[in-house]
C-alpha cells in the first residue's frame, strides 16, 4: 500500500506515543516528510515478509539529543547523503528503507527517505518504540552489528565509522555527534531482507497509524485516552496498556549532556490526590516512573505521557510546568523482555541498581 500524505499525521502522532518521549519532535518530521512527499511522490509501504532474501535495506534516523532537533531543522540532503555514504562504503544500492525505531521524528524519516529515493519503505522497525542509545535494537539482539554506519550533517560532511561491535559504535557517534553540532543523519545496521525478517519487530508502521486513528476518534467522541487504551489492548503486542495516574507538571528539569537530553519531572495529582507526585526521570526517552518514591514502571516498558484532554503524545523536549498529563504505560513485544535484550536496554543498562520487573507484576 502506498502511504498517503495524509497517513502522516495519525502515523507521527502514533510512532510519538510508542517513542515513550524521544525519537524528535513529530511535528518537524512530519513537516519535512510532507515536503518530499509534495516533491517526490507517495512511497509504497511493505511488509518485512515481502522482501527478497538478497534485498540491501538500509535504515535512515536522525542522531542527538532531542532539544537541539528542535533548534536545528531538519532537511533532506543530509538524510540522502547518509544513506549514499553507506552505499558508496559497502558498494551496495539500497533497495528498501527500514526504520530504526517508533519515534515521533524517526517515524517519519524513513518514509521521507523513501519517498526521495523512490523507494518502499519496510513496516517494520528495530524495538517498537524509542530508545536512545544504537545498540538497544532487536537487529543487535540477534547478531547484526551497526557497522559501518555513517553519519552525515547540514554542510555536505559525512562520516563512516567501523568499529567493533554495537555498543563501541555508539560510542564513537555519540563523540563524533557533538562535533557535528548536537545532531546528524545516520545510516546504520546494513542488512539482508532475509535479516530483517529474522530481527526486525513487525507491524509497527500501521500500528502507529492505527494508534493516531485511535486518538483522532476517540477525541471526536471526548474520550481520546479511553480510546487509545482500548486500542492497545486489542494488539498484539500491547495489550496491558493501562492509565498510571493523571495531574500537573509541578517542576522539571532538564539538560544536554553527551548528545542526550536528560532529567526529570514532577508531576502532582489533582483533588483528593493532589498529595500524591509521580516523578518521571528520561534519557532522550522516559526510563523509570514513581509514584510517592516507589517503582510503577520502568523501561523497557512504555512510559508514555499524553495531555489529559487531547491525548496528544508529549515528548521530553516539550515538556513544560504546568502541563495537565495522564501518563499510560504498556507493556512491550516479548523480545524487548528476553534475557539478553534486557542486558542491552534493561534498567542495569542505565545505570538503575535493580531488575526489570514488567508493569503487570508493579
Amino acid at each position: 500500500m502506498k502511504i498517503r500524505k495524509q497517513d502522516l499525521e495519525p502515523i507521527a502522532e502514533g510512532a510519538a506515543f510508542l517513542g515513550t518521549g524521544g525519537g524528535g519532535d513529530p511535528y518537524i518530521g512530519r513537516l519535512v516528510a510532507e515536503a518530499l512527499f509534495e516533491r517526490y511522490g507517495e512511497p509504497e509501504m511493505i511488509e518485512a515478509s515481502e522482501l527478497d532474501d538478497d534485498a540491501n535495506v538500509y535504515i535512515s534516523a536522525m542522531m542527538g539529543a532531542p532539544t537541539v532537533l528542535v533548534e536545528k531543522i531538519i532537511g533532506g540532503p543530509e538524510l540522502d547523503l547518509a544513506i549514499s555514504a553507506l552505499e558508496k562504503y559497502t558498494g551496495r544500492q539500497a533497495d528498501a528503507i527500514l526504520p530504526a525505531e517508533m519515534g515521533g521524528c524517526n517515524s517519519m524519516l524513513p518514509l521521507a527517505v523513501a519517498a526521495m529515493r523512490g523507494l518502499p519503505v519496510i513496516n517494520a522497525d528495530g524495538m517498537g518504540r524509542a530508545f536512545p542509545e544504537l545498540q538497544m535494537v532487536s537487529f543487535n539482539v540477534h547478531g547484526v552489528s551497526a557497522s559501518p554506519m555513517s553519519m552525515a550533517n547540514e554542510h555536505g560532511e559525512s562520516i563512516i565509522i567501523n568499529a567493533r561491535d554495537s555498543h563501541e559504535t555508539e560510542n564513537k557517534a555519540r563523540q563524533l555527534i557533538i562535533g557535528m553540532g548536537g545532531s546528524a543523519a545516520i545510516s546504520c545496521y546494513p542488512m539482508s531482507g532475509a535479516k530483517v525478517k529474522q530481527t526486525a519487530i513487525p507491524g509497527t508502521l500501521s500500528l502507529a497509524k492505527g494508534i493516531g486513528e485511535s486518538l483522532s476518534q476517540g477525541r471526536k467522541q471526548n474520550k481520546p485516552i479511553d480510546n487509545l487504551v482500548d486500542y492497545l489492548a486489542g494488539t498484539k503486542y500491547y495489550s496491558q496498556a493501562r492509565r498510571l495516574f493523571s495531574g500537573k507538571i509541578e517542576s522539571i528539569s532538564n539538560r544536554v549532556e553527551g548528545g542526550f537530553t536528560l532529567g526529570e519531572c514532577h508531576i502532582r495529582g489533582i483533588g483528593e490526590k493532589s498529595q500524591q507526585i509521580l516523578t518521571v526521570e528520561f534519557q532522550n526517552e522516559n526510563l523509570i516512573a514513581r509514584l510517592d518514591g516507589q517503582l510503577i514502571a520502568m523501561v523497557p516498558d512504555l512510559i508514555c505521557l499524553v495531555d489529559t484532554d487531547t491525548g496528544t503524545p508529549i515528548t521530553t523536549e516539550a515538556l513544560k510546568y504546568g502541563q495537565r498529563l495522564c501518563v499510560i504505560a504498556a507493556n512491550v513485544p516479548p523480545i524487548m523482555r528476553s534475557e539478553k535484550a534486557l542486558n542491552i536496554w534493561g534498567p542495569r543498562a542505565f545505570g538503575y541498581d535493580f531488575d526489570f520487573t514488567p508493569i503487570e507484576k508493579l
